[in-house]
C-alpha cells in the first residue's frame, strides 16, 4: 500500500506528493522504460522464432533435442 503526502497550498490546494523513495524509483524506472519503447517505436521488428533460436544458440535457452 502507498502511503502517499501531499504539501498544500494556504487555499488546501494540493501542490506536491511525497512518496517513499522505493515507489518513486519504480516511478523513475517505469518512466525510462516508456522512453526507450518510444525511441525504439519505428525499429524493425525481429520474429519470435528467430530470438528463440538465437538464445539457443548462445545457450541461454537450452536446446530441443
Amino acid at each position: 500500500m502507498s502511503s502517499k503526502r501531499y504539501v498544500v497550498d494556504e487555499k488546501g490546494e494540493r501542490k506536491a506528493v511525497i512518496i517513499p523513495i522505493e515507489e518513486y524509483e519504480k516511478l523513475i524506472e517505469d518512466l525510462h522504460d516508456l522512453a526507450v519503447i518510444a525511441e525504439r517505436r519505428d525499429e524493425p521488428t525481429v520474429p519470435l522464432d528467430e530470438i528463440i533460436e538465437k538464445l539457443k544458440k548462445n545457450g541461454i535457452l537450452p536446446s530441443s533435442t
